[in-house]
């Protein structure tokens, strides 16, 4: 038989921590972009791919980051401020993670 109060209680201990993952992702992302940090990846060539970014795309995406990064109106400390926001975010994001998993390999309760 199953206990329905353990199960809901896991179920939202659950929820309730995959949604601070998010969280925490979402808004470091956030930060990170606004400290002038874009966040574009170069296209990688793959054997026998098919190419999804044309390199045409890549380059106007690059100038689109750099003009955005040259309009960006906050200050040198705000801009410092939100980068580092941005890594206690990621910080916080990847601990949370670490716990998750300290949670549910037994073998670290011994």
């Amino acid at each position: 038989m199953i206990d329905w109060a353990s199960f809901v209680i896991v179920f939202g201990a659950a929820l309730v921590g995959s949604c601070l993952v998010v969280a925490l992702y979402a808004l470091g992302t956030r930060l990170l972009a606004a400290a002038g940090r874009a966040l574009f990846v170069e296209p990688v060539e793959f054997t026998d791919a098919i190419t999804v970014l044309t390199p045409e795309r890549a380059a106007k995406l690059q100038r689109k980051a750099e003009k955005a990064q040259r309009k960006n109106p906050l200050s040198t400390g705000q801009k410092r401020l939100a980068l580092t926001g941005a890594y206690a975010c990621f910080t916080g994001c990847g601990l949370a993670v670490l716990y998750g998993l300290y949670l549910i390999i037994p073998f670290f309760h011994q």
